[in-house]
This record gives structure tokens, C-alpha cells and sequence, in this order.
């Protein structure tokens, strides 16, 4: 029998049967009712193979199906992603359970912890991935120290359209007290309530948080005011088999992490060309900037920075200007909007134009050279930022950014923003 170590009787040296245990371990108590039993009984043993005290006491050695007990069932298929995933001896203890995930050419292993009984083992997540294979593999011990082996394989339910939703920044990362957590979704949700339900934002200390949808595909998440700072908070995405519509089911099961560093706010006068740097209320600095020209003037309103990076190429192709521009090297870049609103910044103009006249596309433009210098004006804002600043723009003559071009919520009005709920 596959994985049964078995005891068979052998000759002695001196002719007689003996079960011969392993070295530096103590032979079966039973052996003395073996010697008891009739020599024919002892032979027909022999004969069969099928040795242990349990054939000497008129029984048989469990199967591995009965002695190592699984959840789910071998070969099973469509198991859901919450459903139980158990191994279990109903006697004895369990000394191995290693279970792996499929992955792409490798396997991934689930970690889990066998009970102090020995007697159960379970995952220490309580749900599996869907659309994927399982294997897994036991070893029990039974009370005579004969070991079983038992190997099985299942599937998770594959859903027709999976539903993944995008997020920034990644978890564990310091943010800015402006920042709105948002998940752009990878196609249309059609049970939105269903989805919002899967999904929570805590913060510490505790404040009034509302989630708002912009059509099918995008939710955010933020408080009536700016957070605090040192405020923890803790996003559960549940998603995973919530029916977002037809054959169409979530799939993340994670939990994210912030903190809210300090509160800064940065305010452009886009009339005065300058950008004064709030700290805690405190005026750090106050920068000459260029910001959009009368025909491609700069949002008003507040954004929110949503990406940084050192150096960034700026195509006008990308964003309506055709060849306007193609810059490839534009330093110390913060993105302020989906639709290319940046603060970055500007080796090619005179010195003249910063603090003096608005000649951009849209973006707001700080002094800098060629490759980026950390004691330029762009430099030091680049140092003194992070993700989630907010940045508020004054005096332009364009409109107010759009709600959800960027992070840009918090211009609209707190019951407005609260009955954008799919829940209310």
C-alpha cells in the first residue's frame, strides 16, 4: 500500500518468527501475542505481506483516504475561494503538510500550522486564489509509528472576467496629508454596491470617511477635511469572489498601510507667478514659478501630487499639442493630473520668466538646469514633497480642475462628495 511502512515477520537466526522494528527503535509490544499464534496464521501472514500488529489483532491498517482525511476533495474543481481547506487524522498525529499553489512554471507553498494535538492542519489565510491549482501532500504517524503518505490536487473556481482594481501608491508608503485613496478599476463594475461593500478605509485616529464613484470604474475614497498627521490608515480590500456582474468577480484579497506624514500645502498665484510652501501652517519658502499661458492656462483649484520622478520626458503629442514640444529630460517632475498637469522643472527658459510671466502649457514651471540640481528652486520643492502634498492653484483664468482629473475631490462639496455612494 503507497506511503503504509509495513512490519513484516522474518527469521530469526535461530529459525523463529520476529517483527523486526527499526534500528534504535522498540519493537511492537504485540510481539508476544505474534509467538502466541498459530504457526499457520503466522505463515499465511507471511504469504500475504501485509504485516503489522493490526493484522495480528484480525484487522487491516487504515487507507490513506481514511487515515489522512483532505478538504476539498481530490480532484475537485470550482472550489471557492472561501471554501474550507482542511487535512485531518482522525487518530494519530499529523507530522508533514506542505500544500503549494500553482505558479507559472514553480509552486508557491501556503503557509499553515498544524494543531497542538497533531490532528489538524489549516492555512493561516482564510481564502485562496481563484483560478488556481492546489497540490497537497501529508504525512501522518499513527500510534504504532507507522507513517501514511497522501497526495491530492483541487482547483479553485475560474471566473469568466476577473475584476482587478488599480491603486498608488503601494502600501507602507508616507503620504501627504491631501491624499484620496482611489481604485481604477480594470472594467466596468456593474454591482457597485457589492463592490464598495468589499472595500473599507479606516483611519487612526477615527474620522468620517465616504467613498464616491466616478462611473463604473473608478472609487475613492477620502475624509470631509484633509488627514491629520500622523494619522494610520488601514485599507481592506475584500474582493475577491464579489460579483461585480454578469460572470464578472473580483480577485484581490489584501491589506494596505499608510501613514500621513506633515501637512504642507502649496499655493500658486498663477497672477503673481509665485508658489508659497506651507508647512503646519509656517511658511517655508516662496518660489518664482511660470505657470500656463492665456491660450493653455493652469487648472484652479486643488491637486494633489500623484507621482514624482527625477526626470520625465513631456511629449505634446500625448496630451492634444502635437509637436509643440517633446522634451525628454525634464527634471524633478510631480504630476498633479491624469491629463498632464505637472511641477517640474525648466532648464530652456530665460531667468527672466519665472516670477514674471506665464509661458507654459498648462504646467506650473520651477528654475532648474539641465539634469536636475538639488539647490535650484525645483530641486528644493522636489526634496520637500511627497505623494499626497496638496498643491492649490489661484488667480488663473481657467476653470476649476475636475474632480476626477487627478485627486482633485476635494474640490467638490462634502454632501456632494457623500452621495456619489453606491451605499446611500
Amino acid at each position: 500500500m503507497t506511503g503504509h511502512q509495513e512490519h513484516r515477520p522474518g527469521d530469526d537466526a535461530d529459525g523463529r518468527a520476529a517483527d523486526r522494528a527499526p534500528a534504535g527503535r522498540r519493537p511492537p509490544r504485540l510481539r508476544w501475542a505474534a509467538r502466541a499464534l498459530p504457526a499457520a496464521l503466522i505463515g499465511a501472514a507471511a504469504l500475504a505481506g501485509c504485516g503489522g500488529p493490526d493484522l495480528f489483532l484480525g484487522g487491516a491498517p487504515p487507507s490513506p483516504e481514511d487515515a489522512i482525511r483532505i478538504v476539498p476533495a481530490d480532484g475537485a474543481r470550482g472550489v471557492r475561494a472561501n471554501g474550507r481547506l482542511e487535512v485531518r487524522v482522525p487518530a494519530g498525529r499529523l507530522e508533514r503538510v506542505e500544500v503549494h499553489r500553482a505558479l507559472g512554471g514553480g509552486r508557491q507553498p501556503v503557509a499553515g500550522r498544524i494543531s497542538r494535538d497533531g490532528m489538524i492542519w489549516r492555512p493561516l489565510s482564510d481564502s485562496l486564489e481563484l483560478g488556481a491549482r492546489y497540490t497537497v501532500d501529508a504525512v501522518a504517524l499513527d500510534g504504532a509509528g507507522h507513517r501514511t503518505t497522501r497526495h491530492t490536487a483541487f482547483a479553485t473556481f475560474a471566473p469568466a472576467h476577473r475584476v482587478i482594481g488599480f491603486y498608488s501608491p503601494e502600501s507602507g508608503t508616507t503620504v501627504g496629508t491631501g491624499l484620496i485613496f482611489s481604485l481604477v478599476f480594470n472594467r466596468p463594475v456593474g454591482d457597485r454596491a457589492a463592490a464598495e461593500r468589499a472595500i473599507t478605509v479606516r483611519a487612526r485616529p477615527a474620522v468620517e470617511i465616504a467613498a464616491h464613484w466616478f462611473g463604473h470604474r473608478r472609487l475613492d475614497f477620502r475624509p470631509r477635511h484633509r488627514w491629520r498627521p500622523g494619522t494610520r490608515l488601514t485599507v481592506r480590500l475584500r474582493l475577491r469572489e464579489v460579483r461585480t456582474g454578469p460572470g464578472a468577480y473580483g480577485v484581490q484579497y489584501k491589506t494596505l498601510h499608510y501613514r500621513v506624514g506633515r501637512d504642507q500645502i502649496s499655493v500658486v498665484d498663477a497672477a503673481r507667478h509665485t508658489l508659497t510652501v506651507r508647512r503646519g501652517g509656517r511658511v517655508l519658502a516662496v518660489l518664482p514659478v511660470t505657470a500656463g499661458d492665456e491660450t493653455n492656462p493652469t487648472h484652479n483649484g486643488a491637486m494633489v501630487i500623484l507621482e514624482r520622478h527625477a526626470a520625465i520626458r513631456m511629449d505634446g503629442d500625448t496630451v492634444g499639442f502635437g509637436d509643440a514640444y517633446d522634451i525628454p529630460d525634464v527634471p524633478h517632475a510631480m504630476r498633479l493630473t491624469r491629463s498632464g498637469t505637472f511641477l517640474h522643472g525648466n532648464y530652456w527658459a530665460a531667468p527672466e520668466v519665472f516670477g514674471g510671466l506665464n509661458t507654459s502649457h498648462g504646467c506650473v514651471g520651477l528654475m532648474d538646469v539641465r539634469g536636475g540640481a538639488p539647490d535650484t528652486p525645483a530641486g528644493w520643492l522636489y526634496r520637500n514633497s511627497i505623494v499626497g502634498d496638496t498643491v492649490e492653484v489661484r488667480n488663473s483664468p481657467d476653470r476649476t480642475v475636475a474632480p476626477d482629473n487627478g485627486l482633485g475631490g476635494w474640490n467638490m462639496p462634502w454632501p456632494a462628495w457623500r452621495a456619489g455612494s453606491a451605499l446611500r
